[in-house]
């Protein structure tokens, strides 16, 4: 059932100088969605989020909350909260007046502020540490902090800035839930910017992919897996083994001729466009299936039709990264990667099956021309310039210059 808009950007762009970062963005989202904002490092999600917040002024669009146009009113005005990577925490504050600082701001009663800290910090698992300094705390503790402080306003959206990035990877697993179980419970507008796209899969009801400043894609999870837009969408959701097919369309599926290394099949396209010729093949390392190879008993002629590519090639290394053996096959001139429950030696002459559904099928000039636009539009984020305290009064939130350095307990 679709959601009623909640949060609309409309042609929203960002540059800094001659710079573009942020181009032509157009998206909406629910009341009580849970999105995330995927992408590598530089395409702009960062970018986005803080125009959201009020910390970047748009040159272009707008941005409207539940029909009320935000898009030049500063960030204490728009009813948001921000969560930093850093986590930007008061050093010589407590973990309650950390917690209470946004309120203490609002000019709430001390008894108001003392009440809703007690709860946050039930919530948050915080209970026992309220006197405790930001040193004193573990990753985990603090990114609960900065969580309670941001939650304790009431925000209408909660904005996320790479809040897990800093804690170790056990830490990290069982954060994403804490944060989608809460998120569910309060049932508040979240928008959460990550580069990791298992974080992004476990925890957003939808994916928005950046590339280069623009929306690559965006769709449920299970819509961005396995239905990949670009060439470029498939290699950063996994499929990053990567070779050179040709073939032809024939009906809804498109006829992969034999070749040198690989036999005859043929691909549904699921709505693909693809043209005859040169196409560009990606599959992820999991989805193959390798096996002693005895010869291209399953391959064909021309007209043959399979609903899986075999490829045939030699192992050149083998690796165990846990749970089964990684092997880098040699077919042709690619080194593609495939995993088995056992090891083959290098120097084995190997099979790997791929079945249609994981193979994923692009236009090579396609391919060649987003990865080109990408290339030249992609342009690093300026460092963030100091923003004045006074500007996140609202939020309880604070950015300065002193963000990045290391932080220090007082005395």
């Amino acid at each position: 059932m679709a959601q009623e808009t909640f949060m609309e950007l409309a042609g929203v762009s960002v540059g800094y100088g001659t710079t573009r970062v942020l181009e032509g963005i157009d998206l909406a989202i629910g009341e009580g969605e849970f999105v995330a904002l995927l992408g590598s490092s530089g395409c702009g999600k960062t970018t986005l989020l803080r125009a959201i917040a009020g910390f970047v002024a748009p040159n272009a669009g707008s941005i409207r909350v539940a029909g009320r146009d935000l898009t030049r009113l500063p960030p204490d005005q728009r009813g948001m909260a921000l969560v930093f990577q850093s986590y930007a925490l008061w050093p010589h504050m407590t973990v309650a007046q950390n917690i209470g600082y946004g309120l203490k701001l609002q000019r709430r009663t001390r008894d108001e502020v003392s009440r809703r800290v007690a709860e946050l910090e039930e919530m948050l698992g915080l209970s026992g540490l309220s006197g405790r300094k930001p040193a004193a705390l573990s990753g985990g503790q603090r990114q609960r902090v900065a969580l309670g402080r941001a939650l304790a306003i009431d925000p209408k959206i909660l904005l996320l800035d790479e809040p897990l990035s800093n804690l170790d990877a056990r830490i990290r697993l069982a954060m994403r839930h804490e944060i989608r179980a809460l998120q569910k419970r309060l049932g508040i507008t979240a928008i959460h910017v990550t580069h990791d796209r298992e974080e992004a899969m476990v925890m957003a009801d939808r994916i928005i992919i950046l590339n280069g400043g623009r929306i690559a894609q965006q769709g449920v999870p299970e819509e961005v897996y396995n239905r990949p837009a670009s060439s470029f969408i498939a290699a950063f959701m996994g499929a990053e083994n990567t070779l050179t097919l040709s073939g032809r369309p024939i009906g809804d599926r498109f006829q992969v001729a034999a070749g040198t290394h690989h036999a005859a099949c043929s691909v549904a396209l699921q709505g693909r466009a693809l043209k005859a010729g040169t196409v560009e093949a990606r599959f992820r390392t999991e989805s193959a299936t390798l096996v002693t190879a005895e010869g291209p008993a399953s391959g064909g002629g021309e007209g043959t039709t399979f609903d899986a590519l075999d490829l045939f090639g030699v192992v050149e290394s083998v690796s165990y990264p846990g749970g089964c053996w990684r092997h880098t096959v040699r077919v042709g001139d690619a080194l593609i990667l495939a995993d088995a429950s056992s090891a083959c030696a290098p120097g084995t002459s190997v099979r790997v099956r791929i079945p249609e559904d994981a193979l994923f099928l692009f236009n090579r000039q396609a391919a060649d021309a987003h990865g080109a636009m990408a290339a030249s539009f992609a342009a690093p984020v300026p460092a963030v310039e100091p923003i004045a305290a006074a500007r996140c009064r609202a939020t309880g939130e604070y950015r300065t210059e002193v963000e990045a350095q290391p932080q220090r307990s007082h005395a």
